[in-house]
């Protein structure tokens, strides 16, 4: 699908957009004091939840409409623009009658089509800038979808939010970033600004900093952070936010890259480099095409014998054997694992075409008899 998105937040060349303030308001004087401390250093936008989907019932769920109010006293105040999460017609209807600059759909959200058509149905004839969160899954065309839908509403000011994505067993995020895939979005969608939530992301504060400069090293256009008073004394997310003093240090360490140079010398050696690269993709991608015809000739050896595909103490032989080889190259066992995983599973696919293409075969021969 054909789509004409404008950015969402106006950026300043050479600088990211820059949205920050607490997970949820908790009171008048709590927003604030924290929307002037975060004026003072010049954000783009104030974020603030004021109705908070959570996990289980009975965990703080938002001040609700009454912080609708504060956010407007905000804008009184400080001149900054505001944005909430909207979860359902009702609160994009009261969002908009508050005055509320930008809304954003969260990941709960976006990952129920229903949910996001029921904004976008109430969004129609309005003219706001949206952003959507990725869905809590990995999926990025359910995170088009949910764009999709927004701009066949009519609104044109759309961006994205990366915040990570749900997943089982230890971790050192509290939602894998999984960059390829919002890497993948962009893609698809060049135009369209990427924002990263790095406390979602993190679900801590000592890694806010790391995450937030991969981000830009990645061109991200922004960042939305967690900031607050007091974040130790937080309703939600404590452990993830940040106070302004040390969120204006995070901004000023951060390395912002340039997309291009004119340098002529670095031209001349990344054209040389990349050049190499394809050199290797193309012999790399001949050897994987000889493994694939290895893996049907072993297809067939196995029909022949009745053999199952999968072979698990060989499966386990080759990791194991491929991850250590993989260290001595200086590459992580995470890259060396997932990429011979896909490479298994290409095998597995073609052994299992050739075998049932034998069995038919065989099939074939009998009927006939």
């Amino acid at each position: 699908m054909e789509m004409n998105i404008k950015p969402a937040i106006d950026k300043q060349p050479g600088k990211p957009i820059i949205i920050a303030g607490p997970c949820s308001a908790e009171s008048e004087e709590q927003v604030l004091k924290t929307a002037k401390a975060l004026a003072k250093q010049g954000i783009d936008c104030f974020r603030s939840g004021i109705w908070k989907p959570r996990t289980r019932p009975g965990s703080f769920e938002g001040v609700g409409s009454i912080g609708l109010g504060w956010l407007k006293k905000v804008k009184e105040e400080t001149g900054l623009k505001v944005t909430t999460e909207v979860a359902n017609r009702e609160h994009v209807f009261e969002a908009l009658k508050a005055g509320i600059d930008v809304l954003w759909l969260g990941a709960r959200t976006t990952v129920n089509p229903f949910s996001v058509q029921e904004i976008a149905d109430a969004l129609k004839g309005v003219d706001i800038p949206v952003l959507i969160k990725n869905p809590i899954n990995p999926d990025v065309k359910l995170w088009m979808g949910a764009i999709e839908r927004i701009h066949k509403a009519g609104i044109t000011r759309i961006g994205v939010i990366h915040r990570g994505f749900s997943s089982f067993g230890d971790s050192n995020y509290r939602n894998e970033p999984r960059w390829q895939l919002p890497i993948e979005l962009k893609r698809l969608v060049p135009e369209i600004q990427i924002i990263c939530d790095n406390s979602h992301i993190c679900g801590r504060r000592d890694t806010l900093a790391a995450v937030a400069q991969k981000a830009m090293d990645l061109q991200f256009d922004g960042l939305m952070t967690e900031v607050h008073p007091s974040p130790d004394d937080a309703w939600s997310d404590a452990a993830q936010q940040i106070t302004p003093a040390v969120f204006g240090k995070l901004v000023k360490g951060l390395k912002i890259r340039s997309a291009s140079t004119n340098d002529v010398e670095y031209l001349e050696h990344i054209d040389d480099l990349r050049q190499e690269i394809d050199t290797i993709d193309k012999d790399l991608f001949s050897l994987l095409g000889k493994r694939m015809n290895a893996a049907r000739n072993i297809g067939k050896y196995k029909s022949k014998n009745n053999i199952s595909i999968l072979q698990t103490s060989r499966w386990n032989e080759i990791l194991n054997k491929t991850i250590e080889l993989g260290r001595e190259k200086g590459l992580s066992d995470g890259f060396v694992t997932q990429i011979l995983t896909a490479i298994h599973q290409e095998s597995i696919n073609h052994q299992t075409k050739v075998m049932n293409s034998t069995s038919t075969k065989k099939a074939s021969k009998k009927t006939k008899a």
